[in-house]
């Protein structure tokens, strides 16, 4: 019977993913998903994915936001900026940007406002955070990942030194396609061209996500950090890396 594992990373409105076969490897698929219970509830019906979007949503921000993104920005470094602070749970669900950065600032300490750049992306929290309330089983398949997280690790626990986007970008994109290789995953799939709608980064970020998962099926996977929290609703508060190269 096939195993099938999935990483999925947020795309123009959409989800780029990348599904493979555990017991066949030369069974791949990459997609662009409009939501993400149409991978889960897909043909292949994996038993894990990685997904790039916090799950677990504080009630309350402090001491500089949930543990898991302290966790993972202590872990990155100098990289940390990449893991932005996560809003408290009314926040999420504001109406408008104003409203967000009001509701924000008044439920955490110190207050902060989430930036354009995070109230753009909250669409995709809604949507996760909607969807494992309605079917809390489906946290036993689904996990938050962090694509730096997982690049840095997979370089030795060290930064990449060029990035997916700005003018290092096609040095960015080859470099992580080099460790996705050595991970494990077929070069066929790492060198496919991104489905239409999807990014070249999103496209490989997402392929990030799926080598966490292959990980936590292992038994082999980090949790950031060690003591996993909950949030108000039971849901997770934990970023998984992938194992150590």
């Amino acid at each position: 019977m096939a195993r099938w594992v999935a990483g999925l990373d947020g795309c123009r409105g959409a989800w780029a993913g990348a599904l493979i076969d555990l017991d066949d490897p030369a069974r791949w698929r990459c997609a662009r998903f409009p939501r993400v219970i149409d991978l889960l509830d897909g043909p292949e019906a994996p038993v894990c994915a990685g997904i790039d979007v916090p799950i677990g949503l504080p009630d309350r921000v402090s001491g500089g936001g949930r543990s898991a993104d302290r966790a993972a920005r202590a872990f990155l470094g100098a990289g940390r900026s990449s893991v932005f602070p996560v809003p408290p749970r009314a926040a999420v669900y504001a109406p408008s940007y104003d409203a967000a950065k009001a509701l924000s600032r008044a439920a955490s300490e110190p207050p902060f406002a989430p930036s354009i750049q995070c109230w753009n992306i909250l669409r995709y929290v809604r949507e996760v955070d909607d969807l494992l309330r309605a079917q809390p089983d489906l946290a036993t398949r689904l996990h938050e990942v962090h694509p730096e997280v997982a690049f840095f690790r997979l370089n030795g626990d060290r930064r990449l030194a060029a990035g997916k986007k700005g003018p290092a970008r096609l040095e960015g994109l080859s470099a992580r396609r080099t460790l996705l290789i050595a991970a494990g995953l077929p070069e066929a799939l790492v060198r496919s061209p991104p489905p239409t709608g999807v990014g070249a980064d999103d496209h490989l970020d997402a392929m990030a996500a799926l080598v966490v998962a292959r990980d936590i099926v292992a038994g082999r996977a980090e949790p950031l950090p060690n003591a996993v929290e909950r949030d108000s609703y039971g849901l997770p508060i934990v970023i998984w890396a992938p194992a150590a190269p």
